[in-house]
């Protein structure tokens, strides 16, 4: 069996997906569901169960699970950026994690986890996924995965799992993360309403207003490379997971207007006070550890993902993946 946390988010439901289409349907869901609309993206996929991650973790430490775990795939966390609650963050991030790896440690159990490319803060110290201590997050999301990282490799058992930081995905069935969703839906959304994209101005000379940069990566690329990594048992690590080449928010926004045939119809707006001494104007992974894994490793461009997912996604009535 597999357990997949965070299976009704949006890489975790994404990732079902790519393992029931692989033919694995022994997969049990641990996450939340709440009052919101995330059970839509558990639809038309195959599991054995959904568990609370409350009950998940106490059962699992009790032995409930014994021998029938094969690997448990971890992506369930806070992801918002703008989180202030540190204690939330360290308890649901980092605490909750520390105790997964352990249990799996003990049980001889595969253990795949989502750190973030957050960790990475302005890049002043590169994005290289074998830097890890002297790293400086921007905010608490991406320290209570700092934290994490960094356990794991003071105690050295940073080589006995995989750790996965994820730079700026996009796809189907974010659709739930409303502020934290990618710039693609988001373009999306306001295109649909507005025939406009609004970016913002850039803060500094280096950039043409809109010209900033990020590693844009498409989570089906993503599922594809997880898929591997739960099949090869021999690969262990912390890996950066991007495309290598870092994309400009222009680029981005000119992809969904061709994906909904518009003319390119940018505003540039004024970055908030508050963002401007955290912004990330350039990040891009560092993929020598993941190409060193899967040497013949190919990602669509950005254009063609984008074409994707807005033409068979966004654009469709079931939006879900």
């Amino acid at each position: 069996m597999i357990v997949v946390t965070g299976a009704a988010g949006f890489i975790g439901s994404c990732f079902l997906r790519k393992l029931n289409d692989e033919g694995v349907h022994d997969v049990l869901v641990v996450d939340y569901l709440g009052d919101g609309d995330k059970w839509k993206n558990l639809v038309g996929k195959r599991f054995l169960e959904i568990v609370h991650p409350d009950i998940f973790i106490e059962e699992f430490i009790e032995g409930v699970y014994e021998n029938s775990i094969e690997t448990i795939v971890h992506l369930g966390a806070c992801t918002s950026t703008t989180e202030r609650d540190a204690d939330y963050l360290l308890e649901n991030n980092f605490a909750y994690t520390r105790d997964l790896a352990i249990a799996c440690l003990e049980s001889d159990i595969r253990f795949i986890y989502a750190s973030s490319a957050a960790t990475y803060g302005l890049g002043e110290k590169g994005y290289s996924d074998t830097t890890i201590h002297s790293l400086h997050p921007l905010n608490m999301y991406g320290y209570s995965k700092q934290l994490f990282d960094t356990w794991a490799a003071d105690l050295n058992l940073i080589n006995s799992m995989v750790g996965i930081k994820f730079f700026n995905v996009f796809g189907p069935n974010e659709y739930h993360k409303n502020d934290m969703a990618s710039m693609v839906y988001k373009s999306y959304k306001q295109i649909s309403e507005t025939d406009k994209v609004k970016l913002f101005k850039s803060n500094i000379a280096e950039y043409v207003n809109g010209g900033q940069m990020r590693d844009f990566v498409y989570v089906k690329d993503c599922c594809d490379v997880m898929w591997h990594w739960v099949n090869n048992k021999a690969i262990n690590g912390l890996f950066n997971l991007g495309t290598g080449k870092a994309r400009s928010w222009n680029e981005l926004a000119a992809a969904v207007f061709a994906a909904m045939d518009k003319d390119v119809n940018i505003e540039y707006v004024d970055m908030p006070q508050s963002l401007i001494s955290q912004y990330q104007n350039f990040t891009e992974a560092d993929m020598s550890s993941v190409q060193k894994t899967l040497p013949d490793l190919k990602f669509g461009t950005l254009e063609s993902s984008v074409d994707d997912y807005v033409r068979n996604y966004l654009r469709q009535d079931w939006k879900f993946w």
